[in-house]
């Protein structure tokens, strides 16, 4: 891949505006194909709502889990500045919780993109309002139900979304009850997406007009965090191989892929009682944190209370 395509696609994977516009389309995308496939109205009384509701709103929610979930910034915020259950290893200035708060409204506005649009694009479609509201229609000014008791209604009025067979007197009733159910879809579905854009304009100046920082300076912080956020898994990633392998050499005397075997050992019952123990956290005062199944295998040599090195037992 050329230098050119790459610095796009780059620019575009940090682009928010395509995030959330590839987002969208795959939520819209999802939708017709979930509509297609599984959806199909019970058409019976006391049924109807609940069915329409359920495949309406629970998507919605399940997206809206999913968007905070699978976000790796959501589990950093909880981490560094949510979570009380464990002892703070530093003090968290004021000006870090301001930017940690900015930082999780970026995340929360993101996660909505894709309930939101799951709720517009149903709404617009009109079929899940239109059954959920089948037994709720208003049709005591149609002459064809003033002989028929409530019971009887209210079944006949279940069965209009399935288009059951239904008497000439009642098929304009029909007919007139689904397009009163779209029209009233397809306004809460605009009204939805209105207050969503304009809500979604006034937090964004009201997170600009109440950030600390500048717009230079925002646009470096944003910079910074993916930059660091990406060094800093490389060098984890080679950090913790190049030191797994080290261990692993000295405790099975050869390193994966190296054909000189000529050192190799069986590690003794103490060698596996103590792999078996983990220990990968940094607590209280520990100059040096251990973050290794490997654990008991290494020595500390610190200087002048500065972490020096590891170097392995024989």
């Amino acid at each position: 891949m050329s230098p050119a395509l790459c610095d796009i696609v780059s620019s575009l994977q940090r682009s928010g505006t395509f995030i959330n516009t590839l987002i969208a389309a795959l939520t819209i995308g999802g939708q017709q194909l979930f509509s297609s496939f599984t959806f199909s109205c019970p058409c019976q009384a006391g049924k109807n709502f609940y069915y329409g509701s359920a495949f309406l709103i629970i998507p919605a929610l399940i997206l809206l889990v999913a968007g905070f979930a699978l976000r790796s910034q959501t589990w950093t915020i909880t981490s560094e500045y949510c979570c009380s259950c464990v002892p703070q290893l530093r003090k968290i200035s004021l000006l870090e919780r301001r930017l940690a708060c900015l930082h999780f409204f970026g995340i929360t506005g993101r996660a909505l993109v894709a309930p939101l649009t799951w709720l517009a694009v149903t709404l617009l479609t009109g079929t899940y309002y239109e059954c959920a509201a089948s037994e709720f229609a208003s049709v005591d000014h149609y002459r064809a139900f003033d002989n028929i008791s409530a019971g009887e209604r209210q079944e006949i009025l279940a069965g209009f979304p399935c288009c059951r067979s239904v008497p000439s007197s009642m098929i304009l009733v029909r007919d007139e009850v689904a397009l009163l159910h779209r029209y009233q879809s397809q306004m809460l579905g605009w009204i939805l997406i209105t207050l969503a854009t304009i809500t979604a304009l006034v937090s964004y100046s009201l997170a600009r007009c109440c950030s600390p920082l500048t717009a230079l300076q925002h646009r470096y912080w944003t910079n910074h965090l993916h930059n660091e956020r990406e060094l800093f898994e490389q060098a984890a990633a080679q950090h913790s191989r190049l030191l797994i392998l080290q261990r692993i050499k000295k405790l099975f005397g050869f390193i994966p892929g190296n054909e000189d075997v000529r050192h190799i050992h069986i590690p003794s019952c103490q060698d596996w009682r103590e792999m078996s123990v983990p220990s990968f956290l940094c607590m209280g005062n520990d100059v040096q944190g251990n973050y290794s199944f490997l654990g008991g295998r290494v020595d500390e040599d610190n200087e002048e209370g500065r972490p020096r090195g590891i170097e392995l037992k024989p």
